[in-house]
């Protein structure tokens, strides 16, 4: 069963690291794959997303036709960085992965989803 695993926190923190310190959190993120990839685990390598100030959000308007803003407008403290697709058997062995991730700045939660299938 696939199941995304979403990386949040605040883009800003992120951002804001010192070179040396975002090689290192990097570092550690490099050895979390190369713990579970060679399991099977990691469906998907993923992707990181770019900030939210490079986002356009698009939405319904009133008359139903869509209506393209720049980033999101929301106050939002925690946005989604990046994902990863994991392969497990539950969304159990999903969380116990997941836990495993190596938080830093910028990244605050995980938060694991299983992925629809309609077949």
């Amino acid at each position: 069963m696939k199941f995304a695993m979403l990386i949040c926190g605040d883009d800003r923190e992120w951002s804001s690291l010192a070179p040396e310190d975002e090689q290192d959190v990097m570092k550690q993120v490099y050895s979390w794959y190369e713990r579970w990839q060679p399991t099977g685990k990691i469906a998907d390598g993923g992707v990181e997303l770019e900030p939210r100030a490079t986002a356009k959000t698009v939405r319904a308007g009133a008359d139903g036709a869509p209506v393209i803003t720049d980033g999101p407008y929301m106050e939002l403290k925690e946005v989604i960085g990046g994902l990863v697709i994991l392969e497990c058997d539950d969304i159990d062995e999903a969380a116990r992965i997941a836990a495993t991730w190596p938080l830093a700045a910028g990244m605050t939660a995980l938060e694991v989803r299983p992925l629809m299938s309609r077949e």
